[in-house]
């Protein structure tokens, strides 16, 4: 059998204030200093000063550079491996840069946005070809 409890407002009738004390104390957000951060510039802030120390001001930095996803000569021969061919597209494999760290065999035609001196190098000796797409200016190549 289920029991049926009394509701709160059937218990609390001939009780002057509902369990809200003063009888100003439920009445809005002014009891309170105003509702959520309200006053947090006035009269709370001591509270933010005690208990959300960070709160006021910047930190940190957003430098604005991209970061660059790079791939060494070494690992061409895996990724040709894996599409079957010996032409390969990095950019469309999400690579931006083509440095020369490790040695090749093979000659592949590689496509990439910028390479390194040596990368072009190491490919060009064993008889492939790079193609750069984007191509550096002189007074970008100064900011650096």
């Amino acid at each position: 059998m289920v029991v049926h409890f009394r509701k709160k407002v059937r218990r609390q009738r001939g009780n002057r204030w509902h369990g809200w004390g003063g009888k100003k104390k439920h009445r809005g957000g002014g009891s309170r200093g105003g509702r959520g951060m309200g006053g947090h510039r006035k009269h709370k802030r001591s509270y933010l000063y005690a208990n959300k120390i960070d709160y006021f001001g910047k930190r940190g930095f957003f430098s604005g550079k991209k970061e660059i996803r790079a791939v060494n000569v070494e690992e061409i021969s895996k990724i040709a491996a894996k599409s079957g061919s010996a032409e390969i597209d990095l950019a469309k494999l999400g690579y931006d840069k083509l440095l020369g760290r490790g040695d090749i065999d093979k000659a592949y035609k590689v496509t990439v946005d910028s390479a390194s001196k040596s990368a072009i190098e190491k490919i060009e000796a064993a008889g492939g070809k790079v193609f750069v797409t984007v191509e550096k200016t002189v007074e970008a190549e100064g900011n650096e």
